[in-house]
């Protein structure tokens, strides 16, 4: 089971008024992830990224049946949440509080989020979709309240079906959640410019 290591960059929480939390992928880690911070207008953030046990939050596809991938999925959504609380009890709100995610880290992103939707700060989900051999709606609930999303990927993608990413943008559409779904044909499995430009001036624009 996971236990939590956090790798931080950035300002210190007590010298920062926004905090981005952000989650590696498959085969990742904490140090790949945060060292995307250096494209992103996050200067004035504290940069928060947990490390999955053995580089991987869950051992199998996001789209087999949630059973497959537990119970390391629960752990996983469990230690988002312990960095959400760590941060809201040092004085941070939820409006400033930012996730970003790629590929697995993506999937685990949507999915905490969308099943504690909330006026977040923004949420950025870099090929990823909500996790499940199919959507199970009853997991979601709360209301995003406008708050930015973007939602990018490539078509086709090894891992992430662009199905998965478009009835992801519907859920947390009806959620109150402002996405911007832009899909990239034939981008491959990686993070292209133009998502880092989309990323700044939807999510760290303000």
């Amino acid at each position: 089971m996971h236990t939590k290591k956090v790798i931080t960059a950035g300002k210190t929480i007590d010298q920062a008024d926004k905090v981005l939390i952000m989650i590696h992928g498959r085969g990742g880690s904490a140090q790949d992830i945060l060292s995307l911070a250096a494209h992103l207008n996050t200067k004035d953030y504290a940069l928060l990224a947990p490390q999955a046990t053995n580089n991987t939050w869950y051992p199998t596809s996001f789209l087999a049946a949630p059973a497959i991938n537990e119970p390391w999925l629960s752990s996983a959504i469990q230690i988002v949440d312990e960095v959400v609380h760590d941060v809201l009890a040092q004085g941070i709100s939820k409006e400033n509080i930012f996730f970003l995610g790629f590929s697995q880290g993506a999937c685990l992103t949507l999915e905490y989020v969308t099943r504690n939707a909330s006026k977040y700060g923004g949420v950025v989900a870099l090929t990823g979709g909500l996790i499940g051999d199919k959507i199970y709606a009853e997991n979601y609930s709360g209301d995003f309240a406008g708050t930015p999303v973007f939602i990018g990927t490539s078509n086709p993608d090894p891992h992430v079906p662009v199905s998965r990413v478009n009835e992801t943008t519907a859920i947390l559409q009806a959620m109150g959640a402002d996405v911007t779904e832009k899909v990239y044909p034939n981008m491959g499995h990686t993070i292209s410019h133009d998502e880092i430009e989309k990323v700044n001036a939807l999510v760290f624009n303000r």
